[in-house]
């Protein structure tokens, strides 16, 4: 058994403990049921079109148009919303602030 020196020892802290990241949970219960939504209107939408096709009038018509018109919307909500997760996650960084200065084209050196 060897002896290190005086300054021997583990060169990694304790680890702190892991938190639950509450925002990212609710983004993603809203993205599931945005997904489960979408998926719904879908099936309601070629519901009703098929019921349109076989002569049921004109009501049917209006209702796949309005399903169709609910799936697109919760098909982009749950685009923002992954959009949203991600950066709650951090696997993307916010976009830049308006108040932050430009960057200068060609970086540090160029600035000089």
């Amino acid at each position: 058994m060897s002896t290190g020196g005086k300054r021997a020892g583990s060169r990694r802290g304790a680890r702190p403990p892991r938190t639950l990241n509450k925002s990212a949970l609710a983004l993603g219960a809203a993205i599931t049921l945005c997904v489960v939504a979408w998926g719904y209107l879908v099936y309601a939408a070629i519901d009703f079109g098929t019921a349109a096709r076989e002569g049921s009038g004109g009501s049917a018509w209006s209702f796949m148009a309005l399903a169709c018109l609910g799936a697109i919307a919760c098909l982009f909500v749950g685009l923002l919303l992954v959009a949203r997760l991600m950066r709650a996650l951090g696997i993307t960084d916010p976009p830049p602030s308006a108040d932050a200065p430009p960057r200068p084209v060609g970086g540090k050196r160029a600035a000089r």
